[in-house]
């Protein structure tokens, strides 16, 4: 019953999060417990070497063993918004948190700060850091990362800097903190920063979002059949004091 309670939990935060920019929908993992031998298979029947084909094995029920992120490609969602990137296939924006530490996100809901940097709802920078400049008319972003702009007076774009992706070995592997970011840990490996479009890493598509990855009846099927599942066991555990009750309550 712990176990199928933590399922819903996962469930209920994936249903909670079905509109979040650039959320990757969360699963969790089950093992089954230690079993009881009450007979061995393959044990021996007879002197004539005759053996039991099937043993008799008790489980003792399940764990659940992990919380895992799984990092499949959300729907993109036409914005027009020039600052608004999302990333069409592997990587990470890295962004720097006060603390100097960089965080990770595919959340790419980008706006300007009052120095013309360009940061995330929560004004946390983004890495290389982009400032535009204050007479800029309009900002162009390229697939490989390059960002230019028009300024007045010039017919030509200028070219401003290079925008950078992260990916790593094992993205599962990454802490989420929350705020749409993650942080690298032993499990997810280093982070590898590159361009974007160049060496694996997903191409920049300016004017688009990516939407959470989570599917509304997937979701909904799952939480049902954990709900069943856990009914069940509570009945289970029922009829198991029901037939106590009524060893107990035998007279000779």
């Amino acid at each position: 019953m712990q176990a199928q309670q933590r399922n819903i939990d996962v469930i209920s935060n994936n249903l909670a999060n079905v509109n979040t920019t650039g959320f990757k929908r969360s699963r969790a993992d089950f093992q089954d417990l230690l079993y009881q031998n009450l007979r061995a298979a393959g044990a021996a029947t007879s002197q004539a070497g005759t053996a039991v084909p099937v043993g008799i094995q008790l489980g003792h029920g399940v764990r659940n063993v992990s919380v895992s992120k799984l990092f499949t490609q959300g729907d993109y969602v036409q914005t027009g918004n020039e600052l608004d990137l999302a990333i069409e296939g592997q990587g990470f924006f890295q962004i720097t948190l006060p603390d100097g530490q960089t965080a990770y996100t595919r959340d790419g809901t980008f706006k300007l700060d009052n120095t013309g940097q360009m940061v995330t709802s929560d004004g946390y920078v983004l890495q290389p850091g982009i400032t535009l400049p204050q007479d800029a008319m309009a900002v162009a972003i390229e697939p490989s990362g390059i960002i230019s702009v028009k300024q007045p007076g010039t017919a030509a774009l200028a070219q401003l800097g290079q925008l950078q992706v992260a990916d790593f070995i094992n993205p599962a592997g990454l802490t989420a903190i929350g705020r749409n970011l993650y942080t690298e840990s032993e499990a997810s490996g280093a982070a590898v920063a590159g361009n974007p479009n160049e060496n694996g890493f997903g191409a920049i598509q300016q004017g688009f979002l990516e939407m959470s990855n989570v599917n509304m009846v997937e979701e909904m099927v799952q939480m049902i059949a954990s709900q069943r599942a856990y009914e069940l066991n509570s009945k289970s555990i029922q009829t198991s004091d029901s037939m106590l009750g009524t060893i107990g309550s035998l007279k000779r």
